[in-house]
């Protein structure tokens, strides 16, 4: 019998291709750790799971082992603790049953600007949240991202120009999609980067074309390497036609500043690049020294031809910064200098799926727009904001080098592991912390690293390292007879 349409072998060769470290074979195991009964950080029950091999099941029993799993893999706030912002919930809460707004006993429950908010909301709608809405978002939610932006960078937006999308990942996939047209087109990609691009590019049948990052310039970027990388790219008959930008890094936590922003754009310019902003943490800025600039100030500030001529697509969602909503799914792009042609196919590909969902939308909206000074909820709003703001000071992420010895390199090899999967591992199994090795990001040839969140709460902080520090120890005295490896 021939092969089915869905069997493995008959697969577009493209899925196959695609790799994402974020939810690889860490996470995956972790899961597998937590299904067996060890402690999930996040749900505060116990178990305990006895470890044996077939050769010790024959004997006698092994060791019990006690173990937190902490998922420190992805960027997901509320499940390591974080608490939801009240004035959101509450709004949404009223959008999803708006019958409670008829009920005479309301304001002992809400406050009025909440039910304010939620009746401003449901008329944007036709039909309240369980109707679709226009592809692109409801116009209403566009024309406040727009006066957001507005605000941000002092120039005026248009909401013509802004999709509203299931988180930012979708409007990437989007974009990245309809610029492919085949593997000879290629997508210049920050290394270590975020897996989504790699995956993406893969997915629809590009090439990622690399540009490194530097560590030692505090994970900074030098033109010339862009030049270096689009040059090697051409010599393999590779076009290149976009650029990514992830600002704030992810996973490496650097601020571009202004003057790195202007040569980069400077450089899309006369490359003929479209630049694609990711800057969905530019809520997560906690120092003064590099301060979050977008990407369209910048362009908007050089001037023509430069403000013209350069194609700019920027993405934020309600995932990242003080909010964290994950699980809602809310984002958007906003295009510059995208032809009125190109914008109509891109609506038209939008449309495929009929409309983004409409909770997040509204999500999106009270983020852009948030409880000003003198509302009812404005204290309360401020003082969950700070206290959050608090809990993930510094960053979203931590991205540390691992400098493992050969004979952990040699261990690795000899179990089929790359080696910062390999220590990855050894360090889930026995700590319980699910992180991601840095080779799911890319990283320099025999460079090792690892990406964790610190978002777990603070007063967890101490004990996770203090486990973190003894398996490092542990291990480098295991591979190397000494602890002279290691920069954790």
């Amino acid at each position: 019998m021939a092969p089915r349409a869905l069997d493995y072998e008959s697969l577009n060769e493209n899925v196959k291709k695609v790799q994402y470290a974020v939810r690889g074979e860490l996470y995956l195991r972790a899961s597998e750790l937590q299904k067996e009964g060890k402690k999930d950080a996040t749900t505060g029950d116990f178990y305990l799971i006895l470890h044996t091999s077939i050769l010790n099941l024959l004997t006698n029993l092994y060791q019990l082992l006690l173990v937190s799993i902490i998922f420190t893999n992805v960027g997901n706030p509320h499940a390591l603790g974080q608490k939801p912002l009240t004035f959101p919930r509450q709004v949404v809460a009223l959008c999803q049953a708006p019958f409670l707004l008829d009920d005479p006993n309301v304001g002992l429950f809400f406050p009025a600007d909440a039910i304010a908010k939620a009746k401003h909301y449901l008329a944007m709608t036709i039909g309240g949240l369980g109707a679709y809405t226009d592809s692109r978002g409801m116009p209403g939610v566009r024309k406040e991202v727009a006066d957001f932006i507005e605000r941000r960078d002092g120039y005026p937006s248009d909401p013509e120009l802004i999709f509203l999308t299931d988180g930012a990942s979708k409007g990437v996939m989007q974009i990245l999609n309809t610029i492919i047209r085949g593997e000879s087109d290629g997508i210049l990609v920050p290394v270590p980067q975020y897996p989504l691009y790699s995956a993406a590019i893969s997915l629809f049948g590009g090439s990622l074309v690399p540009y490194f990052l530097e560590e030692t310039a505090n994970w900074g970027l030098d033109v010339n390497d862009l030049r270096q990388s689009v040059a090697q790219a051409r010599s393999k008959g590779i076009t290149v036609r976009a650029m990514v930008i992830i600002n704030p890094g992810n996973p490496t936590g650097q601020c571009l500043s202004e003057a790195n922003l202007r040569e980069i754009l400077h450089f899309c310019y006369q490359e003929n690049l479209v630049l694609l902003g990711d800057e969905v943490y530019q809520q997560n800025i906690y120092q003064d020294e590099r301060p979050f600039i977008s990407a369209r100030k910048v362009l908007m500030g050089m001037g023509p031809p430069v403000s013209k001529e350069v194609q700019l697509i920027s993405f934020h969602t309600v995932s990242k910064g003080y909010w964290g909503e994950c699980g809602q799914r809310g984002g958007y792009f906003e295009m510059t200098n995208i032809p009125p042609k190109t914008v109509d196919e891109i609506y038209k590909v939008a449309s495929v799926s009929l409309s983004p969902n409409v909770p997040a939308q509204i999500f999106m909206g009270l983020m852009v727009n948030p409880p000003k000074p003198g509302d009812i909820s404005y204290e309360q709003f401020i003082r969950e904001r700070n206290v959050i703001c608090n809990f993930t000071e510094g960053a979203m992420y931590s991205f540390p080098q691992i400098r493992l010895p050969p004979k952990a390199i040699d261990a690795a090899k000899m179990a089929g592991k790359v080696p910062d999967v390999f220590y990855c591992l050894k360090l889930l199994e026995a700590t319980g912390i699910s992180t991601v090795p840095g080779s799911g990001f890319g990283q320099k040839e025999g460079e090792f690293h690892l990406r964790t969140t610190i978002l777990p709460a603070e007063e967890d902080m101490p004990e996770i390292m203090d486990s973190f520090k003894k398996f490092n120890d542990e291990f480098m005295e295991q591979y190397e007879g000494h602890g002279g490896y290691s920069r954790l």
